[in-house]
């Protein structure tokens, strides 16, 4: 499951001991050789079908990590590429293995649920951090998304289809998650990471209830499940009007909070 340069268990178990921001610091020098950090796959197929419906000028990657993101967002904006995270670690990482150059690069430390950015964005992205987000933090998160884009703007993830109910794949996300709620039960602080928290139904109308039109495109490169629907598909929001629900105004640049310059 993890190659030989990845965490040992006694890391993975350190980490799973900690804080998020904690977990992720002491993860981030080795975070790209686990099965956490999103495939290139997934990467270049979200990459290719968002030149299809761009151009775009400047884009945002939310909880960007190591910056695998912002590097394949590298090929899809044209004057600028920010990556946003609130792990120190993670961000030290992306700043070593993202290149300099046009578009420009640059890292704010921050918490996606109160953004340090007026609308600056036609373009944000976010790669399987979802799971860090509890389903009543939704609605705040996704207002603050919408804060930072301009109008017209999109907010784009890919989604997939989760496997079927009796399957292993299934039993095992269902057990990592309820492992992850009985430590959070009698651990503190929380962790929060889950698999199958957040219904994709429920998903979707906490978008449309930010004030996003909600389209989905499927990513063919991962072919189709037995119904014929889509294996892995990309939600693209579209940001409309003003945002709505919990922390929708826009906070402006958060005081201390400064882009930190690539390279």
């Amino acid at each position: 499951m993890f190659s030989p340069q990845g965490p040992s268990l006694r890391e993975l178990a350190v980490q799973a001991l900690s804080s998020v921001e904690r977990g992720y610091d002491l993860l981030a020098p080795k975070f790209d050789q686990t099965p956490f950090r999103t495939p290139d796959s997934v990467l270049d197929a979200v990459a290719a079908a968002l030149r299809r419906i761009g151009p775009f000028e400047d884009g945002l990657d939310v909880c960007c990590g190591t910056g695998a993101g912002a590097d394949a967002l590298r090929d899809v904006c044209e004057r600028s590429v920010t990556g946003v995270d609130f792990s120190a670690g993670m961000l030290a990482v992306a700043r070593e293995r993202v290149p300099s150059g046009v578009p420009r690069v640059s890292w704010v430390r921050a918490d996606a649920r109160a953004l340090p950015f007026r609308p600056l964005f036609d373009l944000a992205v976010s790669f399987g951090a979802l799971g860090h987000f509890l389903p009543r933090e939704l609605p705040g998160l996704f207002a603050q998304v919408h804060s930072v884009l301009r109008p017209g703007g999109c907010f784009a993830f890919p989604v997939v289809s989760p496997p079927r109910t009796v399957s292993l794949v299934n039993g095992m996300l269902l057990g990592f998650d309820l492992v992850m709620r009985v430590r959070n039960a009698v651990w503190r602080p929380p962790f929060v990471m889950y698999y199958r928290a957040v219904r994709f139904g429920h998903l979707l109308r906490e978008l449309e209830g930010a004030g996003f039109r909600v389209d989905l495109h499927p990513l063919p490169d991962f072919g189709r499940r037995r119904d014929g629907s889509p294996r892995v598909r990309m939600v693209v929001a579209r940001r409309l009007g003003q945002p709505i629900g919990p922390g929708g105004d826009s906070p402006g640049r958060l005081p201390g909070v400064r882009p930190l310059p690539a390279g």
